[in-house]
């Protein structure tokens, strides 16, 4: 399967008024391709649209909330009217309750699931009709380590997030069956340094936070740009969420321990929230139009994401540490045959 070079791509990015939508947008212009933004927040489409001229990229924005399938699909549509086609759907929208399971009401379990798993359902339907006429193109569907891995006081957000994981893989199949080029990707962040914890709502009665450590926007993005030119089936983003995916594999158990032990203070800050504050489960926060969160001072590099995007030194560096494990025992346990 070959994709595209991103200088002859049309991008959606959707949930791009902030966050990793925001700095995606940004770095797929950057790099030439032409860019659909969507979002709820018009002015922070239009800010975002105007720095994106201001750099000499291209991009229009439309209005849209991911829980109106017809919205959504307006999205692909305008990709279509004014560029002409549709090569890579980047889904990114998601908010939080941050309250224990039984604090949480029906209505606000519902609307995170309307957003963060059918808005990312709707993204998919209404994007591959044209990619399937284009006869390739890319899924990147932002998810989660907690797509892997659920939190405690994050029920919701996990739900959404195994639900995102669980229709990728049926459509993945389903296409290779089809015979269709399309990739269909999941990215996987850690904990990352958006407005995420300044829009969600919280019943902890502090400001929530996610636990750290925390790794910056920009490292989403370039793992997206990656696999826009790059057929991945699932990329995680961080060191840390690449040693809670292996643990998790190996004993769930042992992490739900280390959950009882952390999982509940290193979620809250010191800083008091009420639950009747602001959030975005409904509209848009204006004021967080922006890429970067409150938890910088907080935020560490990650090293094995270079790996991923280079496989081939990845790999030979695994087969250099398995000939060094192997030299090792056979000079300690002559006796074994290795």
């Amino acid at each position: 399967m070959q994709l595209k070079p991103i200088t002859e791509q049309v991008v959606a990015v959707v949930g791009a008024s902030s966050g990793i939508g925001r700095e995606t947008a940004l770095q797929f212009a950057h790099r030439g391709a032409k860019v659909v933004v969507s979002a709820r927040s018009a002015p922070g489409l239009k800010s975002l649209v105007d720095e994106i001229q201001q750099q000499g990229g291209e991009a229009v924005a439309v209005v849209a909330d991911v829980t109106d399938f017809e919205q959504v699909k307006a999205i692909a549509d305008k990709a279509v009217q004014v560029y002409g086609r549709l090569d890579t759907w980047v889904h990114c929208p998601a908010t939080g309750v941050f309250a224990t399971f039984d604090n949480t009401t029906p209505e606000e379990f519902k609307r995170i699931i309307d957003i963060s798993l059918m808005g990312q359902v709707y993204g998919a339907m209404a994007a591959l009709p044209h990619l399937k006429r284009e006869g390739r193109g890319a899924l990147i569907h932002i998810s989660s380590m907690e797509g892997r891995r659920s939190l405690p006081l994050q029920s919701a957000y996990s739900s959404a997030k195994h639900g995102v994981e669980g229709f990728l893989e049926s459509l993945r199949v389903e296409l290779q069956h089809e015979g269709i080029p399309i990739s269909v990707t999941s990215v996987k962040p850690s904990v990352i340094n958006t407005p995420f914890y300044n829009n969600g709502r919280t019943k902890l009665g502090v400001k929530p936070t996610g636990i750290p450590p925390y790794y910056e926007p920009n490292l989403v993005a370039d793992a997206i740009l990656y696999v826009a030119e790059h057929p991945t089936r699932d990329f995680i983003v961080g060191d840390v969420g690449k040693m809670l995916d292996v643990v998790q594999r190996i004993s769930p158990g042992l992490v739900d321990q280390i959950l009882v032990l952390i999982g509940f203070n290193f979620q809250k800050t010191n800083e008091p929230k009420s639950e009747d504050a602001p959030d975005n489960l409904y509209e848009p926060i204006l004021s967080h139009d922006k890429v970067e969160g409150d938890f910088g001072n907080l935020t560490i590099p990650s090293f094995t994401d270079w790996l991923d995007k280079n496989p081939p030194v990845k790999w030979g560096a695994v087969a250099a540490a398995a000939l060094g494990v192997a030299a090792v025992v056979k000079e300690f346990f002559p006796g074994n045959n290795i």
